[in-house]
């Protein structure tokens, strides 16, 4: 790994659910920051921009950033599938813009890619030997992006490094049916509702507070490579939602047990050897430490919303 002093980084997908956390990590840890994303947004140090229009992202690369962190996407297995066009012009196409730009600044790119991209049956999920099979077009989207990085690399020296984040988790992230099993069971059982646990599902999950970490070592990495984002504590969503629920004081009766949907993947166990040997990163936060810290957070709004409700009534 090479040291840079007080390096520039752009961050492509600042306003999102590891955006943001990695914005405020890098800005403390020493670097300056340039934020950039599709959002509406007028402050110092905010470009907006969207990647399938690569005009508007030259004032984010005429600032000259070392490292780029190219986050930007259109996320999730159900959005892909409902908006396949957008999913392909956005990871695709505005994957190459941003690749482009690289080379024409000569940043280094640190691209998000996906565990998704292993498909169904992959078993451990292991960066060096598994062969991506993808069976939704987020995963497939995610995939070709990351044979445009391979590409560049190989023929034009392109300075990157494909990440494939694997559950990663965020007491403050958006909230919705859209989101990983994580904070959709903890939003909604902290509301009264039901939730669903796949049978014999399971999964590892990466804290934030983790995750940025291994990103921001992953900018400093010379050489080309795919390297799993993960968590080495694999846990069956059963036994999560029975902690979630507890620690939220919820009814048993509101766990309902289904079978798992077509196009869904049983388990996600990463492989993190890349990750410890390249990156020398170690996951500081378990299971138990996260969920406490989401549900924290997820009971506090719930309980400002009943008081809400109830001042309303009253009124």
């Amino acid at each position: 790994m090479t040291a840079l002093s007080h390096p520039r980084a752009l961050i492509v997908g600042s306003e999102g659910n590891i955006g943001a956390p990695l914005v405020a990590y890098l800005r403390s840890v020493g670097y300056e920051v340039l934020e950039c994303d599709i959002r509406p947004g007028w402050r110092e140090g905010y470009v907006m921009a969207d990647i399938t229009h690569p005009l508007d992202l030259l004032p984010a690369f005429d600032w000259r950033p070392d490292v780029v962190f190219l986050l930007a996407a259109t996320v999730g297995r159900m959005t892909c599938e409902q908006a396949g066009s957008l999913a392909v012009a956005t990871n695709v196409a505005g994957v190459n813009n941003v690749l482009q730009l690289c080379k024409r600044s000569g940043a280094r790119c640190v691209f998000f890619s996906s565990s998704e991209v292993y498909g169904p049956h992959c078993d451990p999920m292991d960066e060096a030997h598994s062969i991506p099979q993808p069976n939704n077009r987020y995963a497939l989207t995610k995939w070709l992006g990351e044979q445009l990085v391979e590409f560049e690399v190989r023929e034009s020296g392109l300075r990157a490094v494909t990440v494939r984040p694997c559950m990663v988790y965020n007491e403050h992230e958006t909230v919705g049916e859209h989101r990983s099993a994580m904070v959709r069971f903890v939003s909604n059982l902290a509301l009264g509702r039901s939730i669903e646990v796949h049978r014999d599902s399971a999964r590892s999950w990466l804290h934030v507070s983790d995750a940025v970490r291994a990103i921001e070592a992953a900018g400093r990495l010379d050489q080309y490579s795919v390297i799993n984002l993960g968590h080495p504590e694999l846990i069956l969503m059963a036994d999560l939602a029975e902690m979630i629920r507890i620690e939220l004081n919820a009814s048993p009766e509101l766990v309902v047990t289904t079978e798992l949907p077509p196009r869904m993947t049983l388990i996600k166990r990463p492989t993190l050897e890349r990750q410890r040997s390249l990156l020398q990163f170690e996951p500081a936060i378990g299971i138990a430490e996260g969920v406490r810290r989401i549900c924290a957070v997820h009971a506090r709004g719930a309980s400002a919303g009943m008081r809400r409700m109830t001042y309303a009534a009253q009124r």
